[in-house]
């Protein structure tokens, strides 16, 4: 730490989005890129604490100390030397991840966080800018055979530490390109699809075999044409509202429609949408409806409303749930909580009209510790021709893919403490394991994992 008191002298400062009008209009990336000088000064304000709280609030347990220093010495190339140590696709976590080590930092004891997102991304692209990130292919080959099932970061992550340890990977996606829903499920005003491209590209050099369009049919008959098999198939059965009115016209699923307008697919304007669901999803669907000229967007959360801020006296990791506010908040539409959906109501052609919905409140409720029973409060209708139900998944698709292999009662994979299924040879990491998580996770799922591969290949014998 060169300046000791940078935490107290300066305050915290993020790049600005780009202006509203412009980025409503497009499906380019919402913000800007932070200037080097911004960068440098934030960094300045980590204090280099002595238990650095954010090394476990990260999943990856990023060495952010570190990289601070360096960024603020303006020494670029051993900050991203020293981000991709921990991190595979730092441009995915700076664009996307909501942060926790943030909410771990130090200094959000009695003032704002130091701006980590905002560092990491800028140490990121200035690698790629300069040339620093390269392709790494392994210095020997092991002979060993390894097949992933499933492109997004967690398999993406698991493959190239894989191929890096010298084992021949070959990576199966039943879409027509790699990248899960870093490329099918995020809008492209989150994450530009060009990011998704180079790291792919990086990792075929490195020698990754990727196959697109390859459904597995069954994971024991894949696994005797390899060494290990490693699922990354992600959590997509969704949950879904078992309310009146659900057969209407005009009600879907958020994730197939973000999938499709991420294939070009668009709706016509003019339509009024209500979104179901408070988190990630229905952010990216809220930011959607509004670039597809929707005449109104309201977002329904059923919870109560967070609070804005931390309190002060509840450190972490037992910080109140805090209200989120996406850059597609700040585009338009309403956002309401505490708010039950009772039924769906439609018209005389059969597609819905209103939302029937009843008010809830929380008496007493600050964010902290389990939520209290709601009390009812007055019904009332939301007027709508379309709804996008964004209430989370329920684990893995039941596909016979995951025949033999043993499932928890939360339907996601059963793995042990060294991520093996039930099936041996077979491992799991990500969505599938832990159900819907951030990307950050996701990736260091997959690095685990592929320490966990390694470790039983160099334990059986290669005819085994």
């Amino acid at each position: 730490m060169t300046d000791p008191r940078g935490f107290l002298e300066l305050r915290r400062r993020v790049a600005p989005y780009r202006p509203v009008g412009a980025r409503r209009s497009d499906w380019g990336y919402v913000g800007e890129p932070a200037e080097p000088s911004l960068v440098r000064e934030q960094a300045r304000r980590c204090m280099d604490c002595g238990v650095p709280f954010c090394h476990t609030g990260c999943p990856l347990g990023n060495l952010i100390p570190d990289w601070n220093d360096l960024v603020e010495r303006d020494r670029w190339a051993p900050a991203g030397e020293r981000l991709h140590a921990t991190n595979n696709f730092p441009e995915f976590t700076g664009a996307l991840c909501p942060a926790p080590c943030e909410e771990a930092c130090v200094v959000a004891l009695g003032d704002e966080a130091v701006t980590i997102k905002q560092v990491e991304l800028a140490i990121a692209e200035r690698a790629w800018d300069d040339g620093g990130v390269l392709p790494r292919p392994p210095a020997r080959e092991t002979g060993r055979r390894v097949a992933i099932v499933g492109s997004g970061p967690a398999g993406l992550a698991a493959a190239q530490q894989l191929r890096r340890a010298g084992h021949a990977v070959v990576v199966l996606e039943r879409d027509e390109a790699p990248g899960g829903l870093l490329r099918f499920g995020i809008p492209d005003f989150k994450l530009d699809k060009a990011l998704v491209d180079r790291r792919v590209a990086q990792i075929v050099v490195e020698g990754v075999e990727i196959r697109t369009g390859e459904n597995v049919a069954n994971v024991a008959t894949l696994r005797a044409s390899f060494d290990a098999v490693v699922l990354a198939t992600g959590a997509q059965r969704h949950r879904d509202l078992a309310l009146a009115g659900r057969d209407l016209a005009g009600i879907e699923l958020a994730m197939p429609y973000l999938v499709a307008r991420n294939r070009g697919e668009r709706s016509a304007p003019g339509a009024r949408v209500a979104i179901i669901g408070g988190g990630d999803t229905s952010a990216d669907c809220l930011g959607t409806a509004i670039r597809e000229g929707a005449a109104a967007v309201v977002e329904i959360a059923h919870g109560p409303t967070p609070p804005t801020h931390r309190q002060p006296q509840r450190t972490w990791p037992e910080w109140p749930s805090l209200l989120r506010t996406y850059a597609a908040h700040l585009e338009g539409g309403e956002r309401e909580h505490a708010l039950e959906p009772l039924a769906f109501l439609g018209d005389a052609d059969g597609h819905v009209k209103a939302i029937h919905a009843r008010r809830l409140s929380f008496p007493g409720y600050d964010g902290v510790g389990p939520r209290p029973l709601a009390a009812r409060g007055e019904e009332v209708e939301i007027a709508c021709e379309r709804v996008l139900i964004a209430v989370g998944f329920m684990g893995v698709e039941q596909d016979a893919v995951y025949d033999g292999v043993t499932l928890t009662a939360r339907s996601t994979v059963a793995v042990d403490a060294d991520r093996a299924t039930s099936l041996p040879g077979v491992f799991a990491a990500g969505d599938c394991v832990r159900g819907a998580d951030l990307v950050v996770t996701a990736i260091a799922e997959g690095r685990s994992v592929a320490a966990a591969v390694s470790a039983f290949l160099a334990a059986v014998p290669a005819d085994a």
